[in-house]
């Protein structure tokens, strides 16, 4: 089985590589629908597509106006699971009839029991099951505007989890959800020493990408939705030096890792 790397940058496309995307092609499952999602026609090979979405900033979504492209010709339903409030603002704003006359093909479904928390009532986790019988765990991640991360159960019996567009710490409440996971798709936007623009707009740094890789004992690592402003990456022989043990992966756009 294999996670094909669509898309692996954030904000915007650049060069060398679209906004976030990730599938496994096999199970039809699709985190985020960026730019790099029209990827995925060339690698639909299920009846249904199921996208999860982990929140509603145009760079993970704008690839599902890319939906009936994707799915020409091709026997396949799509489906999105996000929060409702996500859903609401998707149908109202991004397919609004000035914008988007024509609404795509897929059903939208709210992941149940979501809401957006308060000061009172902070937003909790839980799990759904999709076709082909995947476990799916989302729990909530600290970003502007709300979003959320996945952990999937894969029929091999391994897992994935898939964690962007937060500020990674050790203290953060989604380590505990990724522990013991096989493979970690986790942000890495800015190089060390931003640590304040960081968290001012809800992204991660290096060094607590790492601490939180080996915390959770994450048997694979693989650092996305980099800046694409300066086309950076996380240089290989800092890696080696900072990650010791841990094993990391900087993927490039189209990369798959069998898993």
């Amino acid at each position: 089985m294999e996670v094909h790397f669509l898309g692996t940058t954030g904000y915007h496309p650049n060069d060398q590589r679209h906004t976030m995307c990730v599938m496994i092609p096999e199970l039809g499952i699709v985190f985020d629908a960026g730019t790099g999602f029209f990827r995925a026609r060339d690698l639909l090979a299920t009846e249904e597509l199921n996208i999860l979405l982990s929140h509603a900033h145009l760079d993970h979504l704008i690839g599902l106006s890319f939906l009936f492209d994707v799915l020409y010709r091709k026997e396949t339903r799509a489906n999105l699971f996000a929060m409702a409030d996500k859903i609401e603002g998707i149908e109202k704003h991004l397919f609004h009839p000035t914008l988007f006359p024509v609404r795509p093909p897929f059903t939208a479904q709210a992941i149940e029991g979501i809401s957006q928390p308060t000061p009172t009532k902070p937003m909790i986790g839980g799990q759904f099951t999709i076709s082909g019988g995947v476990m799916v765990r989302w729990f909530p991640v600290e970003h502007p505007g709300g979003a959320i991360g996945f952990r999937l159960q894969l029929p091999n019996g391994k897992s994935v989890a898939y964690v962007t567009d937060t500020t990674a710490a050790l203290d953060a409440s989604y380590v505990s959800e990724i522990h013991d996971v096989d493979l970690l798709i986790h942000e890495c936007y800015f190089d060390d020493g931003v640590e304040e623009h960081a968290r001012l707009t809800g992204h991660s740094c290096l060094t607590p990408v790492l601490q939180v890789a080996r915390k959770s004992r994450a048997k694979q690592t693989v650092l996305v939705h980099l800046n694409p402003l300066s086309e950076w990456a996380p240089p290989a022989d800092k890696i080696r030096r900072l990650a010791g043990d841990l094993n990391i992966v900087v993927p490039t756009d189209q990369m798959a890792l069998e898993i």
